[in-house]
C-alpha cells in the first residue's frame, strides 16, 4: 500500500518561512513586472497608432520577438547575456541590489508588454478613426487625442484580453526560479528536495496558483461589468 498524505510536513522547521516568502516575492515580482509591461505597452500601442512607417515598423518588430520567442529564453538572455555588455560599475550595483529579481521583472515585463500592446491595438482598432480625426480638429495634440479618447475606450473593449495577458504573467513568473528568485516555484522545489513530499508541496503550490488565478479574473470580470454598467 502507497503511503498516506501528511501535509503536517508543511508546518515544520523553516517550511513556513520559505512558503510565506516565496508567496511574497510571487506577488512582487508580478506587481512590478505588470506595471512595467502596462505602461511599456501602452506606449508601443500609441506609437503604432501613428502615421509613421518607421514606428510601426519598429513596434512590429519588437511585438514579433517576444511573442515568439520563448519567455524563458528571454529571461535567461538578459540575466546571463545582458549585465556583461554593462559597465563594471552597473554589474556592481545589479549584484548588490538583487540582480536576479530585477533582470527577471525586467524580462517577463518587456515579453508581456508585447502582448499588451497588441490587446490595446485590437480595442483602437475597434474604434472609428473619426473620433480621432475630431479630437485632432478640436485642438487636442496626436498624444492628448490618443491619451483623453482613444485609450479609454480601447481600454474598455480590450479590458477582457488584458486580463487574460495578466494571468499569464501572473504564471510565467514562476519562469523565474530558473535564475534564483526565490519565489513561490522555488521554494517549492526546495522543501520537495529536503522532505521528500512530492504531492502534499506541489499541491500547495498548485491551490495558491490557482487562487490567484481566480482571483484576478474575477477581479477583471467586475471591471467589465462595471464598464458596462457606465456605458449604458
Amino acid at each position: 500500500m502507497g503511503s498516506k498524505l501528511d501535509f503536517s510536513v508543511l508546518s515544520r522547521g523553516e517550511y513556513p518561512q520559505w512558503i510565506w516568502h516565496g508567496v511574497l516575492t510571487m506577488f512582487e515580482l508580478t506587481l512590478a513586472a505588470w506595471l512595467f509591461a502596462v505602461v511599456l505597452g501602452t506606449v508601443l500601442a500609441v506609437i503604432r497608432m501613428a502615421d509613421s512607417r518607421v514606428a510601426k515598423a519598429f513596434v512590429s518588430s519588437y511585438v514579433e520577438y517576444h511573442q515568439n520567442v520563448p519567455m524563458l529564453v528571454q529571461i535567461f538572455l538578459w540575466y546571463f547575456g545582458m549585465p556583461a555588455l554593462l559597465p563594471r560599475v552597473a554589474q556592481q550595483w545589479l549584484n548588490v541590489h538583487n540582480s536576479e529579481f530585477l533582470l527577471a521583472f525586467v524580462s517577463i515585463g518587456l515579453c508581456m508588454a508585447a502582448y499588451v500592446s497588441e490587446g490595446l491595438r485590437g480595442g483602437v482598432r475597434s474604434i472609428p478613426k473619426s473620433q480621432l480625426e475630431a479630437a485632432r480638429a478640436m485642438g487636442l495634440s496626436y498624444l492628448q487625442a490618443s491619451r483623453l479618447v482613444v485609450l479609454p475606450q480601447a481600454l474598455r473593449i480590450a479590458l477582457p484580453t488584458l486580463v487574460s495577458h495578466s494571468v499569464l504573467l501572473f504564471k510565467n513568473t514562476s519562469l523565474a526560479m530558473t535564475i534564483g528568485v526565490a519565489e513561490l516555484t522555488y521554494a517549492t522545489r526546495e522543501i520537495e528536495s529536503q522532505s521528500f513530499k512530492t504531492i502534499e508541496v506541489y499541491m500547495l503550490s498548485t491551490v495558491i496558483y490557482l487562487g490567484v488565478s481566480l482571483l484576478i479574473m474575477t477581479a477583471g470580470a467586475g471591471l467589465e461589468s462595471r464598464y458596462r454598467i457606465r456605458t449604458r
